[in-house]
């Protein structure tokens, strides 16, 4: 049945009647012409669509004329002919089979979403629905001889339509692109976590790393069936069956036997901690960059990393970097994560190891602000005095760098006040990369960006390390996820 008529045009006895697995479409507003309520207190077979938010299976006009109206400009149609209409249906369709985001569950209170009777269309508030569907119009517009614009490239028409979704997309996508080609082994310690799981299907449909997942064979694929998600492609590694324990172990113990570690001991840390045998596969070569954090916290699993991994040679430290994604741009935070209490010289060098490191992961000309309470000298503290002293460093290891401080962080914003009232200084136009003074401010400031002032945070990046190792947020999103694995992957083709 497919019905926009009126309420109550269709019976309890007419939904018994129909075969089985009935399809209605009962499109009536604002009450349908059975209520869902009504049609499966009769049929628990039923695949149901109304116009109602609150049944599911919304069928809902934002669905259509905005993407296929935004396909037809792009290629300036000088039609909207069944072609477009068909390939609209179909990009809808194959949509509904993907996995959905965490964005669109949060917005629908946590609702369990995957394609099966309760879930034959995509929510109207699911953004890929713009790069989905519009694109699939625009493509038939020019396959069936009404556009009048030809477009030269689909991937960039696909990543223009990305960037029409916010910055994040816009910043991601380059580094996204990059790690595609690349296509390097990432391991996962949390095999058995299904945001990671979720994560590992995109990365695979996407080709943007080969996963390696650490974890019991059969749990993995017990969750994955469950969830309805293909990770084939994806190379387990079960402890019981991993033959190279015992050379990580002997590996292990020559790196930290005169730190009090035994064999025995490296051993049984490999086979019962996952982190620490995901960071030796990347010391051993047999990863090339190693992703974790959904459940663990931040120390357990940075500190077999610290205790296995070098710093890089001349870097001398390690630091945590964020990439803050406000509406209209992007600031960079260090140190966020890593260094409590830093001297002149590790804040000096948390500046050039980011400054580096949002040039090469995101090509980003670094406009570098060591933020402070103080002015230059406007308030003299040891606090200040340090500020200062790293910023001379800077400046005199890498002239090549724009940087000044110590400022406060509204000089370092606002170009105008600078200009007004300090024209000597160093930094021209707005801060990009925000360098705090301890790792106090660092962590707060990002957090209350994020969760104040509506900012996206991608990160931490873990900067500093001889590999790439970078560590999750504890219970992020699968968004977040896949970003970070695009940006160890790039990380690691460094290194």
């Amino acid at each position: 049945f497919a019905g926009v008529s009126v309420a109550n045009l269709v019976s309890k006895e007419m939904v018994k009647s129909m075969a089985d697995k009935p399809i209605i479409m009962a499109m009536a507003n604002p009450d349908p012409e059975i209520s869902y309520p009504d049609a499966v207190s009769v049929r628990d077979d039923i695949i149901m669509a109304t116009g109602r938010s609150d049944y599911p299976n919304q069928v809902n006009n934002v669905l259509g004329f905005p993407f296929i109206f935004r396909g037809a400009l792009d290629v300036q149609a000088r039609a909207i002919n069944m072609e477009m209409k068909k390939a609209a249906v179909k990009a809808l369709a194959d949509l509904a089979k993907e996995d959905v985001p965490d964005s669109v569950i949060r917005a629908y209170e946590g609702e369990s979403l995957h394609f099966g009777k309760d879930y034959i269309i995509p929510k109207p508030f699911d953004p890929r629905v713009l790069t989905w569907e519009a694109f699939a119009v625009a493509k038939a517009a020019v396959d069936s001889g009404v556009a009048r614009r030809k477009i030269a490239n689909w991937d960039d028409y696909r990543y223009a339509l990305e960037n029409r979704l916010g910055r994040s997309n816009e910043i991601m996508r380059p580094v996204i692109n990059h790690a595609k080609k690349l296509r390097r082994r990432l391991v996962f310690p949390e095999g058995e976590e299904i945001q990671i799981l979720r994560a590992t299907q995109i990365l695979l449909d996407e080709d943007i790393a080969q996963p390696i997942l650490i974890g019991n064979e059969e749990k993995i694929k017990t969750i994955a069936k469950e969830n309805d998600l293909i990770i084939e492609g994806a190379q387990i590694i079960d402890v019981d069956k991993f033959d190279h324990l015992d050379k990580y172990a002997r590996e292990m113990f020559n790196l930290r036997q005169r730190k009090g570690m035994t064999l025995s001991a490296c051993q049984r840390q490999l086979y019962h901690y996952p982190n620490t045998l995901g960071v030796m596969m990347v010391k051993m070569g047999s990863a090339d960059a190693m992703l974790s954090g959904v459940n663990h916290y931040y120390p357990e699993v940075i500190r077999p990393a610290l205790q296995i991994l070098e710093v890089e040679k001349e870097k001398k430290i390690v630091a945590g970097l964020y990439a803050m994604i406000f509406k209209n741009e992007v600031v960079f935070f260090a140190d966020t994560t890593v260094n409590i209490d830093p001297s002149p010289e590790t804040l000096a060098q948390t500046a050039i190891l980011s400054a580096d490191e949002i040039q090469r992961l995101f090509d980003v000309e670094p406009k570098i602000a060591m933020l402070s309470f103080s002015n230059f000298g406007s308030a003299r503290h040891p606090s200040s005095n340090k500020v200062a002293e790293a910023t001379r460093i800077v400046k005199e290891t890498r002239p090549d760098l724009e940087i000044d401080g110590e400022m406060q962080v509204d000089l370092a914003l606002d170009v105008e006040l600078r200009e007004e009232n300090y024209s000597f200084s160093d930094l021209k136009g707005r801060a990009n990369l925000l360098i705090f003074p301890n790792l106090d401010s660092g962590n707060i400031a990002y957090k209350l960006m994020a969760r104040l002032g509506g900012a996206e945070a991608i990160g931490p990046i873990l900067i500093g390390l001889e590999k790439s190792v970078h560590v999750l947020q504890r219970h992020c999103d699968v968004d977040t996820i896949v970003r970070m694995s695009a940006i160890a992957c790039v990380d690691a083709d460094k290194k």
